[in-house]
């Protein structure tokens, strides 16, 4: 892969991440467009190291919340700080036990699964045009809304079901206001993320002389900086938006998917 399409799908990643349409999916596609010549661990990895980046400029966009957070599990008092930590530590159990377990199968997914995305972002759509009719609240994030919120995104591991997506729709389906729905999205996957890339450091994932070191930075570095500017813009604009303008989308994208992977 070469270093303008690497920077390319840098700035697909920081544009997608924070929009309800599935930054993995489009990676997966623009890979595809690409021709195909980054397959299995190596298309994994560039995969990571995206999400790595715009999970910094998540960081740096909401860093008095994850100040809150840090400060919250070391206070352990039964104050509004230390609930926020706990319920996002008990959203992130589905996905890590997933993530632990079935890595190996998990990167199958990310092999030019073309047909797989295009279906998933049918799936992606539907739960979007589902939650854009549910009844506008109020309400926090509870524990046990936490933990369904975290199923959400363990399924978002495929491919093609956009994480915020997932989580935000689900939120809302929940009853969760959708301004607290999307803060709580947004910060939830910021441990797994750093988890996934120290976990894959530990395996010695980047130890090998055929990881392409330099590509993967500029990769990187065009999407902190497109995540950042994209973070402060879309994250607003899913919260005024319909969602059903986003689920059309999906269907549009998802059914070109299909139909390029068939013919």
């Amino acid at each position: 892969m070469g270093i303008l399409e690497t920077i390319i799908l840098g700035i697909i990643q920081g544009l997608t991440e924070f929009l309800p349409v599935s930054s993995s999916g489009h990676l997966e596609l623009a890979k595809a467009l690409f021709g195909g010549e980054i397959i299995g661990k190596e298309s994994m990895m560039t995969t990571v190291v995206l999400h790595f980046a715009t999970a910094l400029s998540t960081i740096v966009v909401f860093r008095k919340d994850v100040a809150t957070i840090f400060e919250g599990l070391f206070q352990f008092k039964n104050n509004e700080a230390f609930n926020f930590s706990m319920k996002i530590i008990l959203s992130m159990v589905p996905a890590a036990l997933i993530g632990f377990f079935l890595d190996d199968v998990i990167e199958t997914f990310f092999d030019s699964q073309i047909l797989l995305v295009g279906i998933m972002l049918f799936v992606t759509g539907g739960l979007l045009f589902l939650a854009d009719r549910a009844q506008r609240t109020d309400q926090n994030v509870s524990y046990p809304k936490a933990f369904i919120i975290g199923i959400a995104q363990a399924i978002a591991i495929l491919p093609g079901i956009s994480r915020s997506g997932a989580t935000i729709g689900t939120s809302v389906i929940l009853g969760i206001d959708r301004q607290k729905a999307a803060r709580f999205s947004f910060l939830m996957v910021v441990p797994l993320i750093l988890g996934k890339m120290a976990k894959d450091i530990l395996d010695g994932a980047f130890a090998s002389d055929k990881v392409p070191f330099f590509e993967l930075s500029l990769g990187f570095i065009a999407a902190f900086i497109t995540g950042l500017v994209a973070c402060t813009w879309m994250i607003s604009l899913v919260k005024r938006s319909k969602l059903s303008w986003f689920s059309y989308y999906c269907f549009i994208v998802g059914g070109m998917a299909i139909i390029w992977s068939i013919i």
